[in-house]
């Protein structure tokens, strides 16, 4: 377990937004690997959008047939642009879910709402030590999050993707990046881990069970304090639009 140097926790801090949907237009489809397509949208909505946290969600709405009720996913803001009028969301291809298969067939001109971010998480940029941990649905925020943090920063990486799906992850922070397929070899490499001394935080996201597995491996085998971690569900087998945190 890691030392206790008995640091004050720094606060993180929750900030609301106003809740806005936004009608934009695909602009560009871009695939990122066999599995991840990367669909920018555009529109004037764009202009007083806000993303403050690299783990907010969007809710993306997709039109129906009048009277049905409207499909609803979410879905990280990994990147925007309120000059130009851009936001990249990147989609998994993983099946015949809605999602999916809208995703699988987008092309520039087609409409698309977005509603949010309802709020952000804020986490600081100037802890001793970050730990980011995720499946292929926390990519996007992983990979935002290491282009946000600054030159200097220690982060470790511990990311649950198959080889196919895998590709470079760029930042200015010094970066310790580990690729495992499964949530038994992401768990064998949490409890492998020697965290850093100093006050540090960690993310984590992904399979519901994993995500709780996890976070007792964390806190219970490597000491990381409760007020020092924020797991979340970002999707459950079988359920559909699940999304939550996970807490005792």
């Amino acid at each position: 377990m890691r030392e206790d140097t008995h640091a004050p926790a720094r606060r993180v801090e929750r900030v609301r937004h106003e809740l806005k949907r936004r009608d934009l237009t695909v602009l560009r489809v871009t695939d990122l690997s066999p599995h991840v397509r990367s669909i920018t949208l555009h529109g004037a909505d764009m202009a007083d959008f806000i993303s403050a946290s690299f783990d907010d969600h969007v809710k993306v709405i997709w039109p129906t047939p009048e009277g049905a009720e409207p499909v609803r996913r979410d879905y990280t803001p990994r990147r925007f642009d309120t000059t130009t009028g851009e936001l990249d969301i990147e989609f998994t291809l993983h099946g015949d879910g809605p999602a999916a298969a809208w995703a699988a067939q987008a092309q520039p001109g087609q409409p698309l709402m977005v509603g949010g971010p309802r709020g952000s998480f804020i986490i600081p940029l100037d802890y001793d030590w970050h730990l980011l941990v995720g499946d292929l649905s926390a990519l996007p925020a992983i990979a935002r999050r290491l282009e946000e943090l600054p030159a200097g920063a220690r982060v470790t990486v511990l990311a649950d993707v198959a080889p196919e799906d895998r590709r470079a992850l760029p930042s200015r922070a010094q970066v310790s990046l580990t690729w495992v397929d499964g949530t038994s070899a992401l768990l064998a490499a949490a409890r492998a881990l020697t965290l850093p001394d100093g006050e540090g935080y960690a993310w984590c996201a992904g399979e519901a069970a994993a995500m709780t597995a996890l976070r007792a491996v964390l806190v219970n085998e490597k000491g990381v304090r409760k007020d020092q971690i924020r797991a979340a569900a970002y999707w459950k087998p079988g359920a559909a639009d699940h999304h939550g945190s996970i807490e005792d």
